[in-house]
């Protein structure tokens, strides 16, 4: 029974770091809003594998993997950035792009629970990516005017609705074995954290940033080619109806 519970004791910190990341923005610290937000993406990668290597799989631990999803990468990395940068922006510009946020990140969520997906492949942005992505960029706040966090923004939400396809990790399994180690790791991960949090949260943005846009640039690769076949294929048609 314990050892069931265990894959839920890393969702519940996901969640606990997602609600820390939300009062520290609330503080005005937002370095360590960002980098809660990061931890909870390590723990988030981590209950999965950890329920898998113990075979403690459930419908509860899906559900509740989502729900804190929700709070930990669709509410706290739109108020870290709504506090940040939004501030000198239009109002209503500001309240649309915070609210389309975790909108389209539930929905992101709710589709990923009742449609099978595409093997090693997710449809869609993942919200732990896309909320990895905001919180880290609200740290460039003073290099990027609040227009263009805007734009970001909505585009990181309707990445996440859209059907780009992004390579799924979390089938990466876990050595029953090493179980044992992902709590020191997490902890090792907070402790380096705490100590560089703007430095990390800066560094950790650059391959958040590459996973997003690997979607856009596999699919304009793919529309490109499903183009020139469509063009062969008329072309073709064209000779022999002559």
């Amino acid at each position: 029974m314990l050892t069931r519970f265990i894959p839920n004791l890393f969702t519940l910190g996901n969640l606990f770091l997602g609600m820390m990341a939300i009062l520290l923005a609330i503080e005005g610290n937002y370095s360590l809003a960002a980098i809660m937000v990061i931890v909870a993406m390590l723990l988030d990668g981590l209950d999965g594998r950890v329920a898998r290597a113990l075979n403690a799989q459930s419908e509860f631990g899906k559900e509740l993997d989502s729900l804190s999803d929700m709070v930990s990468f669709g509410a706290a990395p739109a108020l870290i950035v709504f506090m940040v940068s939004f501030q000198d922006a239009s109002p209503v510009l500001a309240w649309i792009a915070t609210a389309s946020f975790p909108i389209c990140g539930a929905i992101r969520l709710a589709r990923f629970n009742v449609r099978p997906g595409i093997p090693g492949y997710f449809t869609g942005l993942p919200i732990p990516a896309a909320g990895g992505v905001l919180a880290t960029l609200s740290l460039f706040n003073k290099d990027i005017g609040p227009i263009s966090m805007i734009i970001a923004t909505l585009l990181l939400s309707y990445l996440m609705v859209s059907s780009l396809k992004y390579p799924n990790f979390k089938k990466v399994g876990l050595p029953r074995k090493a179980i044992w180690i992902a709590p020191w790791v997490v902890a090792f991960a907070v402790a380096i954290a705490v100590m560089f949090p703007e430095n990390l949260s800066k560094l950790i943005f650059i391959p958040l940033v590459l996973y997003a846009l690997y979607g856009m640039k596999h699919n304009l690769r793919t529309a490109a080619s499903r183009s020139r076949a469509k063009k062969r294929r008329e072309e073709k048609s064209s000779r022999s109806d002559r």
